[in-house]
């Protein structure tokens, strides 16, 4: 199965870090925040990616070509004619990575659309190039099956800010903004999706978490699996900290590998 990772926003609200590269490119511990969302997939056995990228795509696409440089120590022998670099100790991860340049200003379904032809008719991931978890990837597929619906959403139960999914034992039924009342759950991304559910999208500037997946749930062929577990998604710089604090004093909750 192929994972797709959302990847083209403008990261607006960590403007202090996205100005200059990517928002799944932000670093948490030295490392890419959306290399800590591909090692969970790894984890699981789940190694063949799909990055719908956008907002500076080339810096996605230039980490993912000097991956070896990146990881492994290297000589740069300018004594020789041809300038050899020596890689040694290569560490290198078993992954297929398609980096799609999916538009500037292409809103989330028009970026599912945009890469239809790599999905081919299988089932997929997709998540968001922000957010970690330890959430199980093998239960989560597993619930999907067992439902046989066209789409999955993780949801966890948050302390605020998101908007609200409201749904009736595990089928989702509606999409809403919190208000000061609901203590509800909330969409966390890390789906399951089949080829399907691109059928709901029309148009470049529509927004998959929007009338797609309300249309998708009105149909009643979307369910809600709960996550009881860690997940934290990086909007801000103050998220950014909280999760290199946690890696750096080896608490990080997300680290199943």
């Amino acid at each position: 199965m192929k994972v797709v990772i959302l990847a083209g926003g403008f990261g607006t609200r960590i403007s202090e870090e996205s100005q200059f590269k990517p928002k799944p490119m932000i670093e948490i511990g030295g490392m890419p925040i959306l290399w800590h969302i591909m090692k969970l997939y790894n984890y699981y056995g789940y190694n063949e990616f799909i990055i719908c990228a956008g907002y500076k795509q080339e810096v996605i696409k230039k980490w993912f070509s000097d991956y070896f440089i990146y990881t492994s120590d290297v000589t740069f022998d300018f004594t020789q004619k041809d300038n050899q670099v020596i890689v040694h100790n290569k560490h290198s991860e078993s992954w297929k990575v398609t980096v799609v340049d999916t538009g500037l200003n292409t809103a989330t379904g028009g970026r599912l659309k945009r890469i239809r032809e790599y999905l081919g008719e299988e089932t997929f991931f997709m998540t968001y190039g922000d957010g970690v978890s330890d959430v199980n990837i093998s239960e989560l597929l597993k619930f999907h099956r067992m439902h046989n619906k066209l789409a999955t959403i993780t949801s966890i139960h948050p302390s605020g800010r998101y908007g609200i999914i409201d749904f009736k034992d595990d089928e989702v039924l509606s999409f809403r903004e919190k208000s000061r009342l609901d203590v509800g759950w909330i969409n966390a991304g890390f789906m399951v999706l089949e080829p399907r559910c691109l059928d709901y999208i029309d148009t470049d500037d529509e927004m998959f978490e929007q009338k797609p997946m309300e249309m998708i749930a009105g149909d009643h062929q979307m369910v809600c699996y709960k996550h009881n577990g860690f997940w934290q998604c990086m909007d801000t710089l103050r998220d950014k900290n909280g999760l290199d604090e946690m890696w750096n004093s080896g608490k990080a909750l997300w680290k199943v590998w």
